[in-house]
């Protein structure tokens, strides 16, 4: 017969008290829970809504973001009523210039990275001006006079809805791991491989898989003076500092 100190299992916590480990819990903590949370999803999902009424919406808490893609994962009256109540999505977003930012959260939330890659590119263009909009790609000398609320919103919906994994601020993060290096960094967020540029959108990873900071992308084919300018933006600076 075994012998020694008894184990600790979540199976033999309550949902609710799952979801508040969760909630407390460091990075780290927290990525250990996913598989158990994903497991008793049938216990947690009429919990989620009350829960999240206790979480800063202004935030970009990605525990948020799971627990609104664990709700959003059947089909039924919970769904159907949690985007009742939330109809442009739940995480709380800024514009300067009346961008509904709807749409983006939608695609997010429902975990289809390749429409919310291809809104944020869209997103940016508007941000930079009618001349954008019209040639269809930002010059690195448009992005200064963005408005801060808006790349704000743009980052904290990628981070909230990507477990803390993609947005803006994730890759400043990674370039300051690569010391500043480019060339580093590129490898790291599966944008170049061998040398070579990984080919768009076939061989782009759309999934919560993909390596951290993938997404969103930056196209680089003009350098790296666009991507520099949008880390280096005081609101994406300040993100990655944080």
């Amino acid at each position: 017969m075994l012998s020694g100190p008894p184990v600790t299992s979540t199976t033999s916590t309550t949902p609710g008290a799952l979801l508040e480990r969760f909630q407390a819990g460091n990075p780290r903590q927290r990525r250990a829970l996913l598989a158990t949370l994903q497991q008793q999803s049938q216990a947690l999902r009429p919990l989620i809504p009350d829960h999240l009424t206790g979480i800063d919406a202004t935030g970009d808490d990605w525990a948020a973001g799971f627990l609104i893609q664990l709700l959003l994962d059947e089909q039924d009256g919970l769904r159907d009523g949690f985007l009742a109540r939330y109809p442009e999505g739940w995480l709380a977003t800024v514009s300067a210039c009346g961008i509904d930012y709807g749409p983006l959260q939608r695609a997010l939330m429902a975990q289809h990275f390749e429409e919310a890659d291809r809104l944020t590119s869209s997103l940016l263009r508007e941000l930079a001006g009618p001349e954008a909009v019209r040639r269809g790609y930002v010059y690195y000398s448009e992005v200064p006079p963005m408005p801060s609320a808006d790349l704000d919103s743009l980052d904290r919906l990628w981070v909230c809805f990507s477990r803390g994994r993609f947005g803006f601020s994730v890759q400043g993060r990674l370039l300051r791991g690569c010391n500043g290096r480019w060339d580093q960094l590129w490898p790291k967020l599966a944008w170049k491989d061998g040398g070579r540029w990984t080919r768009y959108p076939g061989s782009f990873q759309w999934s919560i898989e993909a390596p951290e900071g993938h997404m969103p992308l930056v196209n680089q084919l003009r350098g790296v003076r666009l991507m520099d300018a949008l880390l280096n933006h005081p609101a994406l600076h300040q993100r990655i500092k944080t």
